[in-house]
């Protein structure tokens, strides 16, 4: 390098502010190429001027090397470094002083100016040092102008060394002994640099583990991306979480949180009041807020992090398990996005880890580490309640309960939601009764959204032109969106009857109807009027159906179901009952659980065998029989919906059952005036019935119940069907025999009466 050119001082303005985070890193490089050529000078390593052919590629020439550190005005070019001295050294250091006593004054200036610089906001959110800044740069270098691979393979004299190694970036930082042992805890395993995975450490040696100066150090990928990207583009997740994370920026205002008011005004002063305080009195946060799904628990995190002006970084526990990769590190990685992001750290699904608590301890501290050791705000999301057990040392733990909410705030979220998407009153049909839907649908208020979105799909659906909400849209669309995973376990029956299907005395078909106002009045008794708050357990409403075989108790559970606009799901027992221990408990408390969310009516039929009788305990068995029964009870106490309970014997059930039903209704054996009603009222308009048909004779002859009634007529049917296509009195007497059969009685002819030679099989 010529002397005036060593000499000549680097011109810039030391007061003004870097305009870009590029064009301080353009002089954090320019310092670099000086420490370059400084280590050049100190070593005097020189090569040979005219290498020869076979080692072209292999040797780079001092000519090669002067012109890669070149300026941009050429100043240095051609430079031979075998011509430095002491002189020369001197005014390399001292221009090394010079620029960085420009960029220290410079990057206060952007500071003061509230410019964004990457490389200092790094600095700041992982507490490098200078030192460690500088380290961080060197590993840059290669990631911007692969000319920094040559320099580095040239400066470690192996062409095949291209990363810089712990040796290499020592040289270049430290000009003496005692300070490169001194800085050699730089690349320990708790210094910022690896503890916060900023670099790592590799070591390529095929022939054992090298010792710590020969180990190369690469920059993270993810930190090389923080590093060059500017401020102003769209901002990008580490690719190792795209699978199980994602950034939000909020929207949602407090009065748009769909959460009850108490809770959104409770939180907004907790939160404004916390995060005010001065940065030695607050302490980091960390909410958990938990319930079923659309109970506004995302809502009112994004609404905490509208309220400070912070993104939220979204993790997906449940994803992150299931990802195949190490959740440590995912964890990990997500903690420290979250830092790289200015956002706050959000867990969702975060009870997944709850189901296995003990099991899944090393995933919850992975996870409150990362909390713990990058933001100063978490908020965790699940369904089940927690409590840390001291797992947030040092940490504000806040959990939040986000239940369903009561009948007269489901009224105030249909009503707000059918007017935050544009329906005006000529919008919705007359018929529209808000009360009946929040009593029938304990709706979250997700739920509640999605149901009004699903209503207004089925209005285009079923006329484009008029797209009018109708009552059956919005209960059709209330089931749609009711948790349909109970049909797992149990069948979901579609109504088919109505009131006028139905033969019963007057009595009891009043009492079904009881029934039914019991469901669609109970927003106005308990909460209007009160009585929610006279009752811990039992507000849900339990029937018993009791009377033989065929008498209408599942036909009037449809009914009931059609009336309702609920759906009804009939428990199949044999999914139930389990002959090993405890897995009877199990199987009802996932029906139960379901059934909670599924807002549908439970319907178990032949309950008798599920809930029977406790017996006096005699083995273990008999006292494992009485702990479900006990279990069963409670069950039903917890449960808000509506459970039916049909037995053929009531006097098999046990009392405590009986003692809390709410109603219980007896189906009598039809007489003959009943019976002769079901026979006039079994046929659909279109089936073609012979005038010569006695009905009268049906009724009084034979002595069965509606549902052996219905068989017949649909036997009589079907042989007609096959035999001049008109049901005549030949076919009902001969399916009646049929029936008569089946269900192991015997009729003589004499009972068929004028009708016996029609009983004759052919």
């Amino acid at each position: 390098m010529p002397e005036a050119a060593a000499s000549s001082p680097i011109m810039i303005s030391s007061a003004q502010a870097y305009a870009t985070s590029w064009e301080h890193l353009s002089d954090e490089f320019r310092r670099l190429d000086l420490l370059i050529r400084l280590c050049l000078l100190r070593e005097r390593r020189g090569g040979p001027a005219d290498p020869l052919d076979q080692f072209r590629g292999l040797v780079l020439t001092d000519q090669e090397i002067a012109g890669l550190l070149a300026d941009a005005d050429g100043a240095h070019s051609g430079d031979d470094l075998s011509s430095y001295d002491s002189q020369e050294q001197e005014a390399l250091i001292q221009a090394l002083d010079r620029l960085d006593n420009d960029i220290d004054q410079r990057r206060d200036a952007s500071f003061n100016a509230g410019i964004h610089l990457s490389l200092p906001i790094l600095s700041r959110l992982f507490h490098l040092t200078r030192f460690e800044e500088r380290c961080v740069l060197i590993c840059l270098a290669p990631e911007l102008d692969r000319k920094y691979e040559k320099l580095y393979a040239y400066l470690q004299d192996d062409v095949t060394r291209r990363k810089p190694s712990v040796a290499l970036t020592l040289d270049l930082l430290c000009r003496a002994l005692p300070e490169k042992i001194a800085a050699r805890a730089v690349f320990d395993g708790q210094s910022p640099l690896l503890k916060y995975r900023l670099v790592q450490i590799t070591d390529g040696a095929p022939d054992g583990p090298t010792p710590l100066l020969g180990r190369f150090l690469k920059l993270d990928d993810r930190i090389v991306d923080f590093l060059l990207r500017p401020q102003e583009s769209t901002r990008f997740l580490d690719a190792r979480l795209a699978s199980c994370a994602r950034l939000v920026f909020p929207e949602t205002e407090w009065e748009q949180a769909l959460v009850a008011e108490n809770v959104r005004l409770r939180t907004q002063q907790f939160v404004r009041s916390h995060f005010n305080q001065t940065e030695s009195d607050a302490r980091e946060m960390v909410f958990y807020f938990y319930g079923p799904y659309g109970a506004g628990k995302h809502a009112l995190a994004e609404a905490v992090c509208h309220d400070l002006g912070v993104p939220l970084l979204i993790g997906n526990v449940e994803k992150m398990l299931n990802s195949g990769g190490s959740f440590e590190e995912a964890a990990w990685l997500l903690g420290r996005e979250a830092a790289l992001q200015g956002a706050a750290l959000c867990l969702e699904n975060f009870d997944c880890l709850l189901a296995e608590e003990e099991k899944n301890q090393e995933q919850i501290r992975a996870l409150t580490q990362a909390a713990q050791t990058f933001s100063p705000l978490t908020i965790l999301l699940g369904r089940k309640a927690w409590k840390p057990r001291g797992a947030m040392d040092g940490q504000m733990f806040i959990d939040l309960a986000l239940p369903i909410p009561d009948e007269q705030a489901r009224k105030e979220f249909w009503l707000r939601q059918c007017a935050g998407l544009g329906q005006s009153a000529s919008a919705l049909s007359e018929d529209v009764d808000w009360s009946a839907l929040a009593g029938k649908f304990r709706f979250t208020p997700g739920q509640i959204r999605d149901a009004v979105l699903t209503a207004q799909a089925l209005a285009a659906w079923r006329a484009p032109d008029d797209c009018t909400l109708t009552m059956d849209d919005l209960y059709a669309a209330c089931r749609a969106n009711s948790n349909q995973r109970l049909s797992a376990m149990a069948q979901k029956i579609q109504p088919k009857y109505v009131w006028d299907d139905i033969i019963l005395p007057a009595d009891r078909l009043q009492q079904l109807r009881e029934i039914c106002n019991y469901v669609k009045y109970r927003a106005l008794v308990y909460q209007e009027w009160g009585f929610d708050h006279k009752l811990s357990l039992g507000k849900g409403l339990n029937v018993l159906f009791a009377g033989p075989s065929g008498t209408g108790k599942t036909m009037s559970a449809e009914i009931m179901a059609g009336e309702l606009g609920l759906d009804l799901f009939k428990i199949d027992l044999s999914t139930v009952v389990s002959k090993y221990i405890g897995e009877t408990e199990k199987n009802l408390a996932r029906i139960f659980d379901e059934a909670e969310t599924s807002n549908a009516i439970l319907f178990f039929d032949e309950a008798d065998a599920l809930f029977g009788r406790r017996s006096e305990v005699k083995d273990s068995h008999d006292r494992y029989a009485n702990i479900e029964i006990g279990y069963l009870l409670q069950k039903m106490e917890e449960y808000q919906g509506m459970v039916i309970l049909a037995t053929n014997f009531r006097k098999n059930m046990d009392d405590a059952f009986v003692r809390r039903m709410h109603f219980t209704v007896e189906f009598p054996f039809p007489g003959e005036k009943d019976r002769q009603r079901i026979w006039e009222r079994i046929w659909p308009e279109s089936t073609p019935v012979s005038p010569d048909v006695h009905l009268e004779f049906l009724a009084r002859r034979f002595e069965v119940a509606g549902g052996a009634i219905r068989n017949i007529a649909l036997a009589a049917a079907f042989l007609a069907a096959a035999d001049g296509r008109i049901v005549t009195m030949s076919h009902l007497i001969r399916a009646t025999r049929r029936e008569y059969q089946k269900m192991g009685k015997v009729v003589t002819e004499g009972e068929f009466g004028e009708y016996a030679g029609l009983a004759e099989m052919r």
